[in-house]
Order: C-alpha cells, then sequence, then structure tokens
C-alpha cells in the first residue's frame, strides 16, 4: 500500500549514510519526492536497470545523493550495507553518484546545472526512438541560476517534450530570485506546471504522475523553511 509519509525503515537507512554531513540538509530536502518517485511513480524495477523502456530519473542535485541512495537501497537495487561505508577507498557508494558503479543511477552528476540539459537529450533520444518511457530530473531551486537550466528549459518547451518532468525541490536558497516565483520561470517557455508542498505525499504523486500531452511539465516542491540548502 502506497505510505503518505517516508517510513521508518528507509529513515534508518539514511541515518548510516556518514562522512558528508555539510550537505545533509539539501540530500534530505529531496527525500519525500525520491521516495514517492520510486514508490508510487516511476516504471522502474532493480530487475531491470538497464531496460530500454525504464522510466528514467536523473538526480542533478548530486552533490546530496544520500536521500537516494537510502531509497534504492529500500527498493532493493544494491545491499543495505552499502551505505555503511560511503566514501570509503573501495565503496561504490561516493559522495557524488556514478552511474557505472551504482544500480539504479542514471548520470553521474554533483556538478550543478547538468541534470536538465542531460534530461532534454535523453527525452530526445527516446522519442526518436519511439519509445514513451518517462524522463524525470530532480533539481535545486538554486540550481536554476546555471545558464545552461536556461537553455535547457526554452529547448525543452520549443520542443515539446511531453515525457519530460523537471522537479524543483524549492527550499528558497536561490539567490537571485524568479519574477512570479520558480514555476513562472517555466510557464514563459510553455512547461506546465504545479506548485506542492514538498511533504504532502499524495499532492506529489498526483503531481508527478501527471503528465501533458503536448509540453513538459515542471513540479516545483516547496520543504519546510528551515531545509535550505541549494
Amino acid at each position: 500500500m502506497p505510505t503518505t509519509t517516508v517510513p521508518p525503515p528507509v529513515l534508518t537507512l539514511l541515518s548510516r549514510v556518514t562522512g558528508d554531513e555539510k550537505h545533509d540538509p539539501s540530500a534530505h530536502s529531496t527525500l519525500d519526492v525520491v521516495w514517492v518517485l520510486y514508490d508510487q511513480v516511476l516504471d522502474v524495477a532493480p530487475d531491470r536497470v538497464d531496460h530500454p523502456d525504464r522510466d528514467r530519473f536523473l538526480l542533478s542535485k548530486g552533490h546530496g545523493p544520500a536521500s537516494t541512495y537510502a531509497v534504492l537501497a529500500a527498493k532493493g537495487y544494491f545491499p543495505a550495507t552499502w551505505l555503511d561505508d560511503v566514501a570509503a577507498w573501495d565503496s561504490r557508494l561516493g559522495h557524488h553518484p556514478d552511474r557505472t558503479l551504482v544500480p539504479g543511477i542514471e548520470i553521474g552528476s554533483g556538478s550543478l546545472g547538468h541534470g536538465l540539459p542531460l534530461a532534454v537529450g535523453t527525452a530526445l533520444g527516446l522519442r526518436l526512438q519511439g519509445r514513451t518511457a518517462r524522463v524525470v530530473v530532480l533539481v535545486g531551486d538554486a540550481e536554476l541560476d546555471e545558464g545552461s537550466n536556461a537553455e535547457a528549459i526554452a529547448v525543452a518547451g520549443r520542443f515539446a517534450l511531453d515525457r519530460l518532468t523537471c522537479v524543483v525541490v524549492d527550499n528558497r536558497s536561490d539567490n537571485l530570485g524568479w519574477p512570479g516565483g520558480i514555476a513562472a520561470r517555466f510557464a514563459l517557455e510553455g512547461w506546465a506546471t504545479t506548485d506542492v508542498a514538498a511533504h504532502d505525499h499524495v499532492a506529489l504523486r498526483d503531481a508527478l504522475r501527471h503528465t501533458d500531452s503536448s509540453r513538459p511539465s515542471v513540479v516545483v516542491a516547496r520543504t519546510v523553511a528551515e531545509e535550505a540548502a541549494a
């Protein structure tokens, strides 16, 4: 049965990821979104991580992968024991995720501004192959200051990438701000927009399941005030 809060076992798994506490706020602010995606939205499974018709989840906010690691472990992508030595010499889990080492990770990330452009390219590639798999990319609000994201937002709108969804975790850590709010920035380029509270799993599920048949979608997930990190 779908959960309306992150289950305690997942929180326990998250607590096992240590060694990069300075990025804990950034990582933990993504937990609700990542859990809802893997538990109730994405068409993915640990026994078909390379299936060509799988949905793709791209973690652009890769400097805070702890929540994603915890969810992947909870869903059986790798043993929970991997969480106990993140960034150790022989660990497959680093402080930035590596797609060549971690089952379920689609891109190497952590240098901000790369995930959304990669998601646009992935969505275009899948369209050219005639596939209907979804591409969901998670970015932070401050990450939108990167010029590469402005270009990707515009291109996705022009190409009407209806199988692309961008989730913006809004910690109110953006230094420049967007007139009218983050969703308005995407709307200018033709995206369908939704604004929800990140801890409202029902609203998150409904927003993330919805796609528009003629344009890309953005879900702005607002976190609580004390979770402020890029």
